[in-house]
């Protein structure tokens, strides 16, 4: 799997937590509501920002094991402070290839953020069963969805985002990946294999003071462009010159995301 950097999860942590779609986080605690303890599983796990986005809503004892292949971001994990009554076992295995093992064990809630538009169709077929085998409620968060909208629109925006799409679907360590369908196509498997499902979005909102993160997304947006071919380096390299400059100027920036918490039928 393709990592990220740690100064990247800290960057958009906030925005990721401010997105968050407070329904299907509601939906989440009250499927949990009832038990004096709940055993969780973060897959591609990170710093641990689900842990945090969660955690405050759960029952008081918590017991997390987080999944991750980059041990760096693990140790950044187990550091973080938690309530008294919560722990966190860290666990490094390749999800690629150990899936099957990450699930192992009693578990009351299946969690991931942000992983599920890196993944092939094939794999999330497999993350799917093997949850529905073993009756386990998914909680995805911050599934990008495709949709970037940018204020004040520039003629050339819509081939930019044509780009991030196709580059978005490159094999990211687990296969081609489903990159902007994947929460429809997760949504519609997990339904198929008799689950219910609750989905709305959570959308990443930019604005003027925002520099940082649009700076660096915007950088990433070129690069996508150029690695695809859709505009010519002089082409891109105008596009970002003028972005730039409507950030300056109070540009404002959106990003699509989906959220969705699926649950065996009759448990919610």
């Amino acid at each position: 799997m393709s990592s990220f950097s740690a100064d990247w999860l800290t960057l958009r942590e906030p925005y990721d937590l401010r997105a968050r779609n407070p329904a299907v986080l509601d939906d989440v605690a009250a499927s949990l509501e009832r038990l004096s303890s709940v055993r969780i599983v973060d897959l591609a796990s990170g710093t641990g920002s689900t842990v945090r986005a969660l955690s405050p809503l759960l029952p008081a004892r918590q017991n997390w094991k987080l999944i991750d292949n980059d041990l760096g971001l693990l140790a950044r994990a187990v550091a973080m402070p938690l309530a008294k009554h919560a722990t966190i076992t860290a666990v490094p295995l390749d999800l690629n290839r150990d899936l099957e093992a990450a699930l192992d064990g009693p578990l009351d809630l299946v969690a991931t953020s942000a992983l599920l538009d890196l993944v092939s169709e094939s794999w999330l077929d497999r993350l799917a069963v093997e949850i529905a085998t073993r009756a386990i409620p998914l909680y995805a968060a911050l599934s990008y969805d495709g949709r970037i909208a940018f204020t004040p629109s520039d003629p050339r925006d819509a081939d930019i985002v044509a780009a991030v799409n196709a580059h978005q679907r490159t094999d990211k360590g687990f296969g081609p990946a489903l990159g902007p369908s994947a929460a429809t196509f997760a949504i519609a498997r997990f339904e198929a294999l008799g689950y219910s499902v609750a989905h709305a979005t959570s959308d990443w909102a930019m604005g003027p003071h925002d520099l940082d993160i649009q700076a660096e997304l915007l950088a990433g947006w070129a690069s996508a462009a150029r690695d695809t071919g859709a505009l010519s380096p002089a082409d891109t390299i105008a596009w970002l010159k003028r972005r730039h400059a409507a950030i300056a100027e109070g540009g404002s920036l959106v990003v699509g995301h989906v959220d969705f918490f699926a649950t065996p039928s009759g448990t919610r």
